[in-house]
């Protein structure tokens, strides 16, 4: 099956030799993701455009959009524009590249995946898709060692004796001259639970998705674990039947990575004869869920608080109604002593250094944005917080601060190295818990 790996806003051209796509594939690969859910949508806070791939005349070009695109005998890894590895070879690059975007993804859905049980050579040689698939058979296959998780399940027999409760209008409905069968009523400890049952169905799903002979052998001895759990259509999953407590809270990640599989805000997949199998993330959303919940770990136990997505406070009040019209909804409020002291919105593009652009690339939607926040938040500080690279300089900081016009908030562009594991939750808590005496310097 040919794979093919391109980088996020780059071409891939079209032909037969080593770096292109052939064009039939390259059309069932666009054809494809024209019928995801990322096709013709706008792309979110600055995204720079829509859908997933530009089907150009010589070449497909990757967006804000990464993951996996299937289709025939043909799979496309759309990788995140991270600066890795300054001088190794392309497939050093996109291995870390990938190692990164696993551990953003892990971060951002709350999971603890160790990165090291994947070997270098595997994240060289493996597209995204089937590191994540060996990661969760290694997980799946660790915790059923442990046992399957069980319930109990409420059921309904005719039986010759009692057992648990008689079902009185049962009996005389059903068996009213038959006192040989009992309607009984029953709970009963049963491993086909809806955990089980969705495990089950990530796992099957998984197995149509992989082509690395490796996993196929871990997704089918894995099947057969589970064959004595019901079949049940991803639709129809109970999702929402999942209890997950302090009796199965080994299974919490493994829920966790089948919904990432099956059923994730960040992703769509879609299915069907002759079409292919999408699991695409947008970017922007996973840059800022990622941000979030660092920003969340390196502050925690400081006396601030953090929320995602909590504001929604309205810009306007309808006169005749006093209806709340063009709700705002900030990525990240900072709040101390319930008061918010700190607005960030996370951007996933690329700014210019100063020497550049004095405005450094930044929009100036974004800027009004952030006008709009420090008037109906009252925050003193603003922070548009984008991706680092090496233009901006050796490290990830504050690149500018500038006074608001008729305002004392600071709205300040900063950047974050995601291609730099190194000390991370130090320099998120270093950009976050900055001096704020130094940050009424306007630059």
């Amino acid at each position: 099956m040919p794979a093919y790996t391109v980088r996020e806003w780059d071409k891939l051209a079209y032909g037969e030799a080593e770096g292109q796509i052939a064009a039939h594939h390259a059309d069932r690969l666009a054809g494809l993701a024209a019928r995801s859910a990322f096709a013709g949508r706008a792309g979110r806070s600055g995204s720079g455009g829509s859908g997933v791939l530009e089907h150009g005349r010589h070449a497909l070009r990757a967006r804000g959009v990464v993951g996996i695109l299937a289709a025939g005998d043909a799979s496309l890894e759309i990788l995140p524009k991270i600066d890795v590895a300054p001088g190794a070879t392309p497939d050093h690059q996109n291995a870390a590249i990938r190692k990164r975007l696993v551990h953003m993804l892990a971060v951002a859905l709350d999971l603890k995946i160790d990165l090291g049980v994947v070997t270098d050579l595997a994240w060289q040689r493996e597209t995204l898709l089937e590191i994540l698939i060996r990661i969760f058979c290694e997980k799946l296959t660790e915790t059923l060692r442990k046992g399957m998780p069980r319930r109990y399940v409420g059921r309904e027999e005719d039986l010759p004796t009692l057992r648990g409760q008689l079902d009185v209008n049962r009996q005389f409905t059903r068996h009213p001259v038959n006192p040989s069968r009992l309607a009984c009523r029953f709970d009963l400890l049963s491993e086909d639970t809806p955990l089980n049952r969705i495990l089950k169905a990530a796992v099957l799903h998984l197995f149509r998705l992989s082509r690395r002979g490796a996993n196929q052998k871990r997704l089918r001895e894995l099947a057969f674990v589970y064959a004595d759990i019901a079949d049940v259509p991803v639709p129809a999953l109970r999702w929402d039947e999942v209890v997950i407590d302090r009796t199965n809270r080994s299974w919490r990640e493994l829920f966790a990575m089948a919904r990432l599989f099956l059923h994730d805000r960040y992703q769509t997949t879609t299915g069907g004869t002759g079409e292919g199998t999408a699991m695409l993330f947008e970017m922007n959303a996973l840059f800022e869920e990622y941000v979030g919940r660092l920003i969340a770990r390196a502050v925690a136990g400081t006396g601030y608080a953090v929320s995602l997505q909590g504001g929604r406070l309205f810009c306007l009040r309808a006169q005749d109604s006093e209806r709340g019209l063009f709700q705002t909804r900030p990525d990240i409020l900072i709040r101390r002593g319930g008061a918010v002291v700190h607005v960030i919105d996370t951007k996933w593009k690329r700014i210019s250094a100063r020497i550049d652009d004095p405005k450094q690339g930044v929009s100036q939607a974004d800027v009004y944005q952030m006008m709009a926040y420090a008037q109906l938040y009252r925050a003193p500080r603003l922070t548009l917080l984008y991706p680092h690279h090496p233009g901006l300089g050796a490290s990830d900081d504050v690149h500018a601060r500038h006074r608001i016009t008729g305002h004392g908030a600071i709205l300040e562009t900063a950047s974050i190295d995601v291609g730099n594991g190194a000390g991370m939750l130090d320099r998120i808590r270093r950009l976050v818990l900055a001096d704020e005496a130094m940050a009424g310097a306007a630059g």
